[in-house]
């Protein structure tokens, strides 16, 4: 069975590494370091979840790779420039 992550191929290798850490145990504060979301605000973001079509989704992920963003910055960027027009 092929594994694919984020649209690359994973082999059996790298899970049994993954199994061999996971079972050894993580530290926590190295991993919020190492993966943690810098914030944006005070508060805590909000997950909400929408619908795209796949021409919409097509459209933003085009626009995200010429802005060099990941999904979720394009989507936040147009958000942000519709809610601050004059």
């Amino acid at each position: 069975m092929k594994r694919i992550i984020q649209g690359r191929e994973v082999g059996e290798s790298q899970v049994d590494q993954w199994v061999a850490q996971a079972e050894t145990g993580y530290d926590v504060d190295q991993l919020r370091a190492r993966w943690g979301r810098t914030p944006r605000g005070t508060a805590p973001a909000q997950v909400i979840p929408v619908r795209l079509t796949t021409d919409e989704l097509a459209a933003v992920m085009a626009r995200a790779e010429r802005e060099g963003l990941n999904r979720s910055e394009a989507i936040r960027a147009a958000i942000d420039a519709w809610t601050h027009v004059a």
